[in-house]
């Protein structure tokens, strides 16, 4: 498989706080990879190194074979890395439409942009229902299909998810988990979860990675992780 993204002996801190410390791993092109642990572990952390949110101190980071740590935010989305930020950071003034279309921002191909909203509008009927709508005034779970929708409206090679359940009715988070698997499949996007659901997280996931004080304690396959005795009392609260 061929390697999208790669984090090297990565230190990020916080003033004088350790996020991350020495954090190294990989998604091939393809993957759904999900990273879980407990709040504070570092998993938002990364995500917001891969944006150029924030700079790390050490280390690097490669995307699609360039380094992209140092970068500008604007940079890196336009080399095809879409972010969904946590907690459903909608713009509650606009309409559904005008959310969607902010995430085409770096776009100028007009045909391309028509073809994304047609898909994305697919994917999640609900927001072709609600298109006129306001954005504030949707239910928790539709803002989320929103925000899912306005990444992909960047086009990208990546997604990166930030506890996309947080927040969510049951009922919902089947739906968004079921959403993730197909734009996966479907779309041909790689995948980056981060989730403190782990037993989500790790059904629907390749490869997983868990976190703990800032760094990897643990890694492998996904199936292999699930049955872990370590990683069911670490993180699923004992017996499946």
């Amino acid at each position: 498989m061929t390697q999208m993204l790669r984090f090297s002996d990565v230190e990020l801190y916080y003033d004088h706080v350790y996020a991350l410390k020495g954090v190294s791993l990989e998604l091939n092109e393809g993957e759904t990879v999900a990273l879980i642990g407990a709040n504070g572990a570092g998993k938002s952390s990364i995500l917001r190194a891969i944006t150029g949110l924030r700079r790390i101190r050490s280390g690097s980071i490669h995307f699609a074979g360039r380094q992209i740590d140092g970068l500008p935010p604007d940079e890196i989305v336009r080399m095809g890395i879409a972010m969904v930020p946590e907690g459903r950071r909608v713009f509650p003034f606009m309409s559904v439409r005008d959310n969607l279309l902010m995430g085409a921002f770096t776009r100028s191909d007009q045909a391309g942009i028509r073809n994304s909203l047609e898909m994305v509008l697919t994917r999640f009927p609900r927001l072709k229902e609600r298109f006129t709508q306001t954005a504030g005034t949707m239910s928790g779970g539709e803002q989320q299909m929103l925000v899912i929708g306005r990444a992909l409206m960047a086009n990208p090679r990546l997604l990166l998810l930030d506890e996309p359940s947080l927040g969510i009715a049951p009922k919902l988070v089947q739906d968004i988990a079921r959403s993730i698997v197909a734009i996966n499949r479907d779309e041909k996007v790689s995948v980056l979860l981060v989730e403190q659901n782990s037993r989500m997280a790790l059904s629907i996931s390749n490869r997983a990675y868990a976190f703990s004080t800032g760094s990897v304690a643990l890694h492998g396959n996904s199936p292999d992780l699930l049955a872990d005795e370590r990683i069911k009392a670490l993180y699923l609260g004992g017996e499946l």
